[in-house]
């Protein structure tokens, strides 16, 4: 018998897998020091340790949950792989239905049932045995099962090892390509107005309000908007979702986002979500100099002493660290940008008061219009996240053929708009 078939993949079980699955990812960094991507994949060989020219790695904390990163979808699947008794792989896959950013011939918006795979981990013992392959055909198959007809991943375009792993050997094809941006949460808070805006009111919309203004916002507009997007919102993760409007607009009541005709909104006003993912998992970055983290403490420290001087202070993200995610940004209307700056600054402040958060994230379409009233450090942030995607299952036409309109893999982009899921970052 091969090494290959000592491999043996399963279902995880929680009350006997969580500590072996904890230990196994504590091997597994995760960041572009070593994977260029958000996962972990097998096939990758580590590079050798040069002592003159040591670098960051960022790791991923689950806090005891190997699930924290699928637990809050509608389905989900985990899979583990052992070699004789020991755990040596892991994969994940969220399971819902979502948009595709165009109407049926009555109007409606078009779904599909997806599965996103993330969190694929194998044991750098264990690398180049075919263990990452093993897992992926697995939940594939699983997600076949539960319905899903489409399977997408996410991952950095310098991780050639996860991109060669999906579209070469499993037929992914390169889909979508949103912006990730992020903005390091300072100690000094920052002022929501900005030069040239006229006075701001913030509303504070809750779920039953906010949920037919999404609706009416993106269903027909963005691709992977969920429709379970009511569950999102009343998740206690989700901190609240904000609409800032001129205050001549806030202290008028002739328009209501659950109104379907043009005088059922202000003529400007921007609107976004935040989601606490630093109760999901945290991060931490080591392997840093005794320079750069005496530059951090430094300037944190001069930040905390002189707020008022706006120092750009950088949080301290050597210790285990969380983040807050802006989705539902949509801004319209001359002054929609500069509100959509109003709110970024206003979730920025809102995880300044929350212990351990470190920084303030959004993922948006790269060519989406919101995305130029986003603050964000270039350095921090990343141009394009790789998604992939493949068919589960071949459509066809009333010809018994292949029918490439109905495949959204190969359809032509309709949206510049992604809607990201929360519960997916």
């Amino acid at each position: 018998m091969g090494e290959v078939d000592k491999i043996r993949v399963r279902e995880f079980k929680a009350e006997i897998d969580t500590a072996a699955v904890e230990e196994m990812e504590r091997q597994c960094d995760v960041g572009p020091a070593t994977t260029g991507g958000k996962d972990d994949i097998a096939g990758k060989k580590k590079k050798k340790k040069d002592k003159r020219k040591e670098q960051a790695s960022m790791f991923c904390d689950n806090m005891g949950d190997p699930l924290c990163r699928v637990r809050h979808s509608p389905d989900y699947v985990m899979l583990v792989a052992e070699h004789g008794k020991e755990m040596v792989g892991v994969i994940r896959a969220s399971i819902k239905t979502v948009t595709r950013g165009r109407k049926d011939a009555e109007g409606c918006p078009v779904y599909a049932k997806v599965a996103y795979i993330l969190g694929l981990r194998v044991s750098p013992n264990h690398r180049r045995m075919g263990i990452a392959s093993r897992l992926v055909e697995a939940v594939e198959e699983c997600c076949r099962k539960e319905g899903a007809e489409y399977a997408y991943m996410a991952t950095e375009r310098s991780n050639t090892a996860s991109l060669n792993l999906f579209t070469a050997k499993f037929s992914y094809t390169p889909f979508r390509f949103p912006s990730v941006l992020v903005q390091p949460v300072h100690a000094h808070p920052l002022t929501l107005m900005t030069r040239g805006l006229p006075a701001t009111t913030i509303l504070r919309l809750s779920p039953a309000l906010a949920e037919p203004l999404y609706r009416r916002l993106f269903s027909t507009s963005s691709e992977f908007f969920p429709k379970d997007i009511g569950a999102v919102l009343a998740n206690p993760l989700t901190l609240g979702t904000f609409m800032a409007v001129p205050s001549s607009c806030a202290t008028t009541s002739h328009w209501d986002p659950r109104r379907s005709d043009t005088g059922g909104l202000p003529p400007s006003f921007a609107v976004m979500s935040v989601w606490n993912n630093k109760d999901v998992y945290k991060m931490q970055v080591k392997g840093a100099s005794a320079a750069a983290k005496a530059l951090v403490r430094w300037a944190r420290a001069a930040d905390e002493r002189m707020p008022w001087m706006g120092i750009p202070s950088m949080p301290d993200v050597f210790r285990p660290f969380g983040v807050y995610l802006m989705y539902g940004l949509h801004a319209e209307g001359g002054a929609g940008p500069a509100l959509v700056r109003c709110l970024c600054r206003l979730a920025h402040n809102m995880a300044r008061e929350d212990p351990g958060c470190a920084a303030v994230v959004a993922e948006v379409g790269r060519s989406d219009p919101v995305r130029a009233g986003v603050p964000h450090w270039r350095r921090l942030s990343w141009d394009e996240d790789f998604w992939c995607m493949k068919r589960l299952s071949q459509p066809t036409n009333r010809d018994g053929g292949p029918d490439d309109y109905a495949d959204w893999v190969r359809s032509q982009p309709s949206t510049d708009v992604v809607f990201v899921d929360p519960r997916d970052f």
